[in-house]
């Protein structure tokens, strides 16, 4: 089976930088998947992707190193299933706030005897190798979302959950529901002290976590917290910020320069 190189990394103590897809479109998966981050995430919760735009851009990235993760909607074994046997190697699943909800996620993500996934994983088996049922268990990754005041207050239950791989934290959720307001990069004292109990309660159970940042800095400021797998901003953003300052630069070139007189003939 085709190896997942996100696991190897976290193996040898590596930090995964990975790009983030919200427009439903194969050929910005592919350019993102083609400029080298280590791991690519289709968002079919925020973003604009169904299931018929996901699997071509899952077949986009695929021309790439970078390994394909799918968040999905919602915590829903038939989403999960879906994605992962149209060669999702890792599936990242919004707000798990109960051990009972990490529990019916990893079953989720895995074959049985040890989970209740479905056995059909038509294209996974494509991109996987003939022997993916085989070694899917020990494959593919269960990523749960830990984003909500509940879930801080159950770390300890959520992260001791058996078959978790790693842990990513929602800033934005995470933030407005301890009464803040939603962001990358949250510096509200209770937030960060959250995030900061989140990081080492992960390494305790073994749990990789990771979070989505928004700035280089602050991506820095999580490494040095222990994070070792960053989303970083999206597609979407990179396009508006970067047109955003093109125009302004654009606009204020034309508003400074000198008016010219017009010839007369």
């Amino acid at each position: 089976m085709r190896p997942n190189n996100v696991r190897s990394m976290w193996k040898q103590g590596k930090n995964v930088y990975n790009g983030w897809l919200m427009i439903p479109s194969s050929i910005s998966a592919e350019l993102i998947a083609r400029q080298g981050w280590d791991s690519v995430t289709i968002d079919m919760q925020h973003g604009l992707v169904d299931y018929t735009d996901a699997v071509p851009m899952l077949q986009a990235i695929s021309v790439s190193d970078s390994v394909p993760f799918v968040r999905v909607p919602s915590l829903e074994s038939g989403i999960i299933g879906k994605m992962l046997d149209a060669g999702a190697y890792g599936i990242i699943c919004p707000m798990v706030n109960t051990r009972e909800q990490c529990e019916l996620f990893v079953r989720s993500c895995r074959y049985a005897p040890v989970g209740q996934r479905s056995m059909g994983p038509v294209r996974a088996t494509m991109y996987g190798g003939p022997d993916y049922a085989t070694h899917a268990n020990d494959t593919v990754i269960a990523m749960a979302m830990i984003e909500t005041e509940e879930a801080v207050r159950n770390l300890d239950e959520i992260m001791s959950t058996p078959g978790l791989d790693a842990i990513f934290v929602g800033p934005s959720d995470l933030s407005v529901s301890m009464g803040h307001s939603p962001g990358f990069d949250p510096k509200f004292p209770k937030v960060y002290d959250a995030i900061k109990k989140i990081a080492e309660t992960a390494k305790k159970y073994n749990v990789v976590p990771g979070i989505h940042t928004g700035s280089v800095e602050y991506t820095r400021e999580m490494e040095a917290l222990g994070y070792q797998f960053f989303a970083f901003l999206s597609e979407f953003r990179f396009m508006a910020m970067a047109g955003n300052a093109y125009l302004k630069d654009l606009k204020h070139t034309t508003e400074a320069a000198p008016a010219t007189q017009s010839k007369s003939y």
